[in-house]
């Protein structure tokens, strides 16, 4: 029991982490899909938007290679959590700072979040049209199989819109959104903790004192 307890406080601060994210991306993701029919759901402002569309491929709204394509990207996020889950342990034994953990914790979330979508939505809902609701474990049976689902997205900021300028290269006059992704918290989390690495990386990577190792190697010790 003492053990047990030592284990679950030694690794607290990225179960938090992930359960945190998990639940405000599921909630968000459900209530969208079983409240709405595609489409814009409510405009706050023009480049500020709730907009329910289902990707079929990869994170902020990118597609992938069709129906093997999703199979591949579902397969290769469920290799990456494993190996995801594995890393989180091994750098928290390691003794790393907690910023980089809770970091390394918001990606793993994140992707975990949208393999939930890919992997069970398909199943437990019917499909979601223009015209239509998600019905809710339909008699004749989900929209997708195991791992086939479509992720849920709803975030929309397109800040500024316009068109290129006539002597603009290639897209002279052409209309054009900055930043027209359509995303959802999980992608939020990755995108969080992937800028907070990068931007933090000398402060989370700085050589650890002689005294922060010993206490690693104490910590090692005892869980052995």
């Amino acid at each position: 029991m003492l053990l047990q307890g030592f284990m679950l406080k030694k690794y607290r601060l990225p179960i938090i982490t992930v359960f945190a994210v998990l639940f405000i991306d599921q909630c968000i993701k459900l209530y969208i899909k079983a409240n709405y029919p595609i489409g814009e759901v409510h405009r706050f402002f023009d480049w500020c938007r709730i907009t329910f569309t289902e990707n079929p491929g990869m994170a902020w709204g990118l597609e992938f290679g069709g129906d093997y394509g999703k199979l591949a990207l579902s397969l290769f996020r469920v290799a990456a959590v494993i190996a995801g889950a594995f890393y989180i342990k091994k750098i928290v034994n390691e003794g790393e700072h907690k910023g980089f953990i809770i970091c390394v914790s918001l990606i793993f979330a994140g992707a975990l979040g949208n393999i939930l979508d890919s992997a069970f939505y398909g199943l437990l809902f019917g499909e979601s049209t223009e015209y239509s609701v998600a019905q809710f474990m339909p008699g004749e049976g989900g929209y997708a199989g195991f791992l086939q689902g479509h992720v849920v997205d709803m975030f929309y900021f397109p800040m500024y819109e316009g068109n290129f300028p006539e002597w603009f290269p290639i897209w002279g006059g052409e209309h054009f959104e900055f930043f027209n992704a359509i995303f959802n918290f999980a992608d939020m989390a990755i995108s969080f903790g992937v800028g907070i690495i990068l931007v933090f990386q000398t402060f989370f990577f700085k050589p650890k004192t002689n005294s922060e190792e010993s206490q690693v190697t104490e910590e090692e010790q005892s869980t052995n």
